[in-house]
This record gives C-alpha cells, structure tokens and sequence, in this order.
C-alpha cells in the first residue's frame, strides 16, 4: 500500500511538472506571438499612407538667385477653429506645421531677414505673436513635433538662427496650411500662410 502511494504520488509529481512545462510553453508562444504583433504593427505605422493623414505631407521648393530651398511640412486644416491665439497660443514655440518637425533645406549659405544662414538641413519652427514672429532655425531634425506635452520638440541651445518678422493679415482664410517660395524680386523669400494670417522672411 506504501508502494502504491508512493508510486500515486510520484506520478502525480511527474503529471504536475509536465502540466507546468505545458502551460509555460503555452505562456512563451502567447508571448511570442504578441510580440510579433508588436513589430508587424509597428512596420505597419512604418509604412503608413502619410498622404491620408488628417494632416499629409506637402513640400515647397524653389531657387532664390543660386541656392535652392525645399520646405517638407504637415499641412494641418482651420476646420473651423480660432488658430493663432487659440489652439496655437502666442508666445509659445511651434512646430511650423503638424506631426514630424518641418524641416528647411538649403543647399548654399543665404541670409535670412538680413542674418546668416549656413547651407544645410534645419528643423523650422515659429512662436506666434500679435505684432511679431519669431522664426527658428534648429540643427536637430527628424524628430516628431511635439514632446509628450504638447510643447515643441526641440533643444533651444541646437538653434542656428532666430529671426523676427511682422504677421499680415489675410483677406480670406486659407484653410490648408501652405508655405511658397518666391524669387521675385520685391518678394524674395518664403512664407507661410494659414487661417488669416501670413508670415513672410526675406531671403538673399
């Protein structure tokens, strides 16, 4: 009888250990396949359709006397909203657009409202104001717009250039946020107009 419940008892041990490798290589494929949900996920995003975000891309490129400039930007829609002095409160930092930091390329050394920009690849934010602007021209690129609280995502001590502007007013709203770039001769430089307001910086 000893025998027996020995013999009960040791298999019983045996069962046990086996359910237990049973259920945790049950565990490790659950986890194995979520993880290999995780990373088709995240390759999805990676691929993503940026045109048929709320927000799609756009670029403006163009030459001013030698150098070419090329504006890649979000370009965000009014949809009804009060922008500059509401969603986008004056005096604070912004990116220039929507989603990934606008970028501003040039390829030779131009000045900018009468200061000197060095040829390269600059992340393109503005602080809007009532009277006054104030352009940015940061040497950390590729980075996502905004910071987890919503502030601009960039190191003040990165930027290469700050420049002032006055705001005009539009006429009519442009819905679409657009940036151009003009080689004319009184209005050499590049803007961006959205809602009411336009945003002119000379360059030479």
């Amino acid at each position: 009888m000893e025998l027996y419940n020995f013999m009960f008892k040791q298999n019983h041990f045996i069962f046990s250990l086996n359910n237990f490798h049973m259920k945790k290589t049950f565990l490790a494929r659950i986890i194995g396949i979520a993880f290999v949900g995780v990373l088709f996920c995240s390759h999805l995003w990676a691929q993503e359709d940026k045109s048929k975000r709320p927000s799609p891309p756009a670029t403006a490129t163009g030459k001013i006397k030698d150098a070419t400039i090329t504006i890649n930007y979000s370009s965000p829609s009014v949809k009804g909203r009060t922008i500059f002095g509401g969603l986008l409160p004056f005096g604070k930092p912004w990116r220039a657009g929507a989603n990934e930091a606008t970028i501003f390329t040039t390829d030779k050394a131009i000045k900018v409202e009468g200061k000197d920009l060095p040829a390269g690849k600059y992340s393109l934010f503005m602080t809007p104001g009532d009277k006054e602007w104030s352009i940015i021209f940061n040497s950390q690129t590729g980075q996502w717009g905004v910071k987890n609280d919503e502030s601009a995502n960039f190191d003040p001590a990165k930027n290469v250039l700050v420049v002032t502007v006055k705001p005009k007013d539009l006429k009519d709203s442009q819905e679409k946020l657009i940036y151009t770039i003009s080689d004319k001769e009184f209005d050499r430089g590049f803007s961006m107009s959205w809602a009411k307001t336009k945003v002119f910086a000379s360059v030479k």
